[in-house]
């Protein structure tokens, strides 16, 4: 009987290794992938690139809004001047 539960107790230190070894190396790789993505990521953001492309995005909607907005504040009439 001996033999049989030292074989059941080997068999599951193994299942359980594996699965350790496993879940180290999914560990490793996502690890360095998120490492790996970050560095893209700050690069990208560093370019002119995507200063180019943020500008334009920025300054097209404030375009249309502008186009909208001016002719809602701006005054019909003025008064008269102040002297100096």
């Amino acid at each position: 009987m001996t033999g049989i539960s030292a074989f059941k107790n080997a068999s599951l230190i193994i299942m359980f290794n594996k699965i350790c070894q496993v879940a180290s190396l999914l560990s490793l790789l996502l690890s360095g992938s998120m490492a790996a993505f970050g560095y893209v990521a700050i690069r990208y953001m560093q370019s002119a690139e995507f200063e180019r492309d943020l500008k334009n995005k920025v300054m097209g909607s404030l375009q249309e809004r502008m186009k909208e907005q001016i002719p809602l504040e701006m005054p019909k009439m003025t008064g008269p001047s102040l002297p100096l």
